[in-house]
C-alpha cells in the first residue's frame, strides 16, 4: 500500500483495477501520444494488477480464518437434533405443535444477525477486523453455553437471540478473507470457506446428537451428576463453546489484522488538480451487468437450502404416521452428519474437475436441475416405513442421501458466481456483504416459515403429510427455469475491460 509520501490518483478506473495507488496526472504540458519516457497508464495499471495477483496466499491465515468460520455453523446446527425435544420439554407441548417453536427459535437467530450486520461492518471499518472477530467469537461462545441451560421457551428465545447478537464473525471472516487473496486465490479462498461451513454443518449436529441428554444416554458417566440431570442439553453447548474458546485463543495469538488505514497523500490535498469521483454506491452495484440475477439466484438458492435444513430434522422426529421417519436424536444427528460428510466430498473432490469441465453455470444447471427430483424422492421414505419396507429404507435412504447432496456444489457454484460477476475486485467485498445480508435474511424467515407448513401438513395429513414435499418440489423447479438464464462472465468481463481501457484511454489525452 502506498506510504504518507506516495501520490496516490482516485479514478473510478484506479479502484475498479484493484491495484495499488497508481496516479498519471494530466496537464496543459502532458504529450498528448506516449513516447519514450512516457507512462501509459494502461499498461502500468495492467502491470501493477499482475503483481497484485501474483501475492502469495497466506495459508496459515486463511486456515486459522476458516477455523473461527466454522464456529458460526456449529453453533447454528447443533441444537438441530434436540431442538424439537427440547421446545417440547421446556413448553409442554403437543407433537404438532413442536414445529412451529422449534423453527421460530432458529429463526430468530439469523433474524437479529441479520439487522445487526451492518453494525458490525461498520464497527469492523472503525477499530479493525481483528478486535471485532475477538469480541463477536467470545460473545458467540457465551451465548451458546446459556442456550443449554434454559428451562422455558422464553429462555430459549432469549438465549438465542443473544447468540444471533454477535454476528462479527461470519462478516468480519469474510472481509478478511477477501482482503487476503487476490482476483487469482479468492476462488479457491471461499472453496475453502464454503468447506469449513460444511465441516460445522457436519460436526454441529454430531455434537448435539452425542451430547444432548447425556444422563439418558451415558448412565454410567453423567448418571450421577445432578447438574446434567437438572439441565439435560447443557453438555452440547458447552462442547460448542469449549471449541468457540479455542478459536477465541488461536484468533488472539495468531491472526492478523487486514484493515489498512491510509494516510491521506499529497495528491489528494485541495489543489492537486485530481478530481475523486465517487465510487459505486451499492444500488449501483445491484444494478451492474449480471449482478440482479445471480444475486436472485444466489437468494433462491439459499431459500431451497435452509428450509430444508428445517424441515429435515422435524421430518425425522416426526412420528411415521404423521408423515415422518420416527427418528431418535441419536438417528437425526447421524443422518445429519452424512449428509454434511457427503456435501464435504462432493465440494472437495468432485466440483473442482467437474466446474474445471463444464464451467460454473453447467455445474448449477446441473444441481438445479436435480433439486426437484431430491425433493420429490422424501415422501418415499415415510411410504416405504408406512408399509412395513424397513429394510428397504435402510438400504436406499442413506444412499440417496448421500447422492442428492450433491446439489450442494451449487453453494459454491453461485459463490464463484457473485465473483465473476463482480463489476471489480475493489467491490467484491461489498457485493458479499449484499448478498450475506440477503442470505441472512432468507435464513431469519425460511425456518418458521417452512416448519409452520410443515406442522400444519402433519396436523390436517393433507396429501397424506406429504403437501410440503409438494411445496418443496414447486420451489426447486423455479431455480431450474431460472438456471437457463445465467449470464455469460467470460463476455460480461470483456465488455467491462473494454469501457474501463476507453475510460482510461480518454482520461489520458
Amino acid at each position: 500500500m502506498p506510504g504518507p509520501n506516495s501520490p496516490r490518483g482516485s479514478s473510478r478506473e484506479e479502484e475498479e483495477y484493484g491495484g495499488e495507488a497508481i496516479a498519471a496526472v494530466h496537464d496543459e504540458n502532458t504529450p498528448l501520444l506516449a513516447g519514450e519516457g512516457i507512462v501509459d497508464p494502461v499498461a502500468t495499471i495492467s502491470e501493477a494488477t499482475t503483481v497484485n495477483d501474483h501475492k502469495p496466499l497466506p495459508v496459515f491465515q486463511i486456515l486459522i480464518l476458516c477455523y473461527a468460520r466454522c464456529i458460526e455453523p456449529i453453533a447454528f446446527f447443533c441444537i438441530i437434533p434436540y431442538i424439537n425435544k427440547m421446545a417440547q420439554e421446556n413448553g409442554n407441548l403437543e407433537d404438532a405443535d413442536v414445529g412451529f417453536y422449534s423453527g421460530l427459535i432458529e429463526s430468530l437467530f439469523s433474524l437479529t444477525q441479520m439487522f445487526l450486520m451492518i453494525m458490525w461492518g461498520r464497527a469492523a471499518d472503525r477499530f479493525g477486523r481483528r478486535p471485532v472477530l475477538i469480541f463477536s467469537l467470545v460473545g458467540v461462545t457465551l451465548a451458546t453455553a446459556l442456550f443449554g441451560m434454559a428451562k422455558t421457551i422464553w429462555q430459549m428465545i432469549l438465549f438465542r437471540c443473544l447468540a444471533g447478537v454477535f454476528a462479527g464473525t461470519i462478516v468480519t471472516i469474510r472481509t478478511m478473507l477477501a482482503e487476503h487473496s487476490t482476483s487469482k486465490t479468492q476462488a479457491r479462498v471461499f472453496s475453502w470457506f464454503a468447506f469449513s461451513g460444511n465441516l460445522g454443518i457436519l460436526f454441529g449436529p454430531l455434537l448435539g446428537g452425542a451430547f444432548a441428554n447425556p444422563v439418558d444416554q451415558y448412565p454410567s458417566v453423567f448418571g450421577g451428576i445432578p447438574f446434567f440431570v437438572k439441565y439435560p442439553y447443557a453438555l452440547p453447548s458447552l462442547a460448542v463453546s469449549t471449541i468457540g474458546l479455542s478459536a477465541v485463543v488461536l484468533t488472539v495469538l495468531f491472526t492478523e489484522e487486514t484493515l489498512v488505514r491510509e494516510t491521506p497523500s499529497e495528491s489528494d490535498e485541495e489543489g492537486s488538480g485530481i478530481i475523486k469521483p465517487p465510487p459505486l454506491t451499492t444500488w449501483e452495484l445491484i444494478k451492474s451487468p449480471g449482478v440482479p440475477i445471480i444475486l436472485y439466484t444466489y437468494g433462491h438458492l439459499m431459500l431451497l437450502a435452509y428450509a430444508y435444513t428445517a424441515i429435515a430434522p422435524l421430518f425425522w422426529f416426526t412420528p411415521v404416521k404423521l408423515g415422518g421417519l420416527g427418528f431418535t436424536p441419536v438417528k437425526i444427528s447421524l443422518f445429519f452428519a452424512l449428509g454434511g460428510l457427503s456435501q464435504a466430498i462432493w465440494i472437495l473432490v468432485v466440483f473442482p474437475p467437474l466446474q474445471n469441465r463444464i464451467g460454473t453455470n453447467g455445474v448449477m444447471r446441473i444441481c438445479a436441475n436435480f433439486y426437484p427430483i431430491f425433493f420429490a424422492l422424501c415422501p418415499s421414505f415415510n411410504f416405504l416405513l408406512r408399509q412395513g419396507f424397513t429394510t428397504t429404507f435402510w438400504a436406499t435412504a442413506p444412499v440417496l442421501l448421500m447422492l442428492g447432496s450433491g446439489v450442494s456444489m451449487s453453494f459454491t457454484a453461485v459463490q464463484l458466481a457473485l465473483n465473476d460477476v463482480s463489476p471489480s475486485p475493489v467491490v467484491l467485498g461489498t457485493l458479499n456483504a449484499v448478498a450475506l445480508s440477503l442470505v441472512t435474511g432468507v435464513r431469519g424467515v425460511s425456518p418458521a416459515a417452512f416448519s409452520s407448513f410443515f406442522a400444519i401438513g402433519a396436523r390436517t395429513q393433507w396429501l397424506w403429510g406429504y403437501a410440503i414435499w409438494v411445496l418443496m418440489a414447486a420451489a426447486a423447479g423455479g431455480i431450474t427455469v431460472v438456471s437457463r438464464y445465467l449470464p455469460d462472465y467470460d463476455e460480461l468481463k470483456k465488455e467491462r475491460d473494454r469501457k474501463r481501457m476507453d475510460r482510461i484511454l480518454d482520461h489520458s489525452r
